[in-house]
């Protein structure tokens, strides 16, 4: 009797699986009816940051590539449209902000074929340009006001996808890295030395010093190498005196990047508060150290 027990037991659990494994397909598929294809412009490379003190200066640009993915790898674009607003975040009792203008839109005839072969989009823009754009004149902008750049892809069904429709997945991912909208601040980095006192502020979250690590301070042609040799922290105090028309920074890596951070403060010496022009870390660029330092 037992085992005419057991083998009934086995035979209900596997009708329950069954009826289980059916209703969980219907679920799915009930699901996936309603699931339509979207698109993505996503980011191969950009570069976004101004520099105030040049609007020419080529090395401070607004620079984006972008890869177009949708159902059918490119054919179903319609249009790219790419629009650009000024935000005034300099608190005078003035507010100099520009609504968007439409300075782009591309149905095809500009688009590349990139790595992927996908439908690939460049751009690129000065300040003078952006300035231009939104009609801004000397005065109307500062050091920390943003350009905002935002493209907005329709496809040939009329859907259109741009930042107020995306998910994380999409905006912020790895892979996808398509925010869709591209903030690029005004940065005020010195074309003359600013005379004063720079302090190095270099930490280590292990303790142990930089490990090879060092930066690289050059006046005038003389340079000189700082670092932490052991513990956690260590102050570096330069000078730069009336008269210096060259002033560079630049960061060398060590072998434990992961533990290194640093950070520069200017100190105009003229009783005003010490500003951040720099900081990095941990594992900071590699290279020329731009300072940031908007009086």
């Amino acid at each position: 009797m037992k085992k005419y027990i057991n083998k009934f037991t086995v035979l209900l659990l596997a009708f329950y699986m069954m009826q289980s494994c059916s209703t969980d397909d219907k679920t799915v598929d009930g699901i996936l009816e309603g699931v339509t294809n979207g698109a993505v412009l996503r980011t191969i490379s950009s570069t976004n940051t101004f520099n105030f003190f040049d609007p020419n200066d080529t090395r401070f640009v607004f620079d984006v590539a972008l890869e177009e993915q949708d159902a059918q790898n490119g054919g179903l674009i319609s249009e790219i449209r790419l629009y650009q607003s000024f935000t005034d975040n300099l608190d005078d009792g003035t507010d100099n902000s520009k609504p968007e203008v439409l300075i782009l839109t591309e149905t095809g005839a500009g688009l590349t074929v990139s790595d992927f072969d996908l439908p690939r989009l460049d751009f690129s823009s000065t300040l003078a340009e952006a300035l231009a754009i939104n009609g801004l004149n000397p005065g109307e902008f500062n050091g920390g006001d943003v350009f905002s750049f935002r493209f907005e892809l329709e496809l040939t069904d009329g859907r259109i996808f741009s930042n107020n429709n995306l998910g994380g997945t999409v905006s912020g991912g790895s892979f996808f890295s398509s925010p869709f909208i591209y903030n690029v601040t005004l940065q005020c980095v010195p074309i003359v030395p600013f005379t004063g006192e720079y302090t190095l502020n270099l930490t280590d979250s292990e303790e142990d010093g930089w490990d090879g690590a060092f930066i690289t301070v050059t006046i005038d042609g003389v340079s000189q190498d700082f670092t932490l040799d052991d513990g956690e922290e260590i102050q570096h105090v330069i000078m730069v005196p009336n008269g210096t028309t060259d002033l560079v920074f630049t960061y060398t890596a060590g072998n434990s990047e992961g533990d290194n951070s640093y950070s520069i403060e200017y100190n105009a010496l003229d009783g005003s508060d010490p500003l951040e022009a720099a900081a990095d870390g941990p594992s900071p660029t590699v290279g020329e150290i731009f300072l940031n330092i908007c009086l």
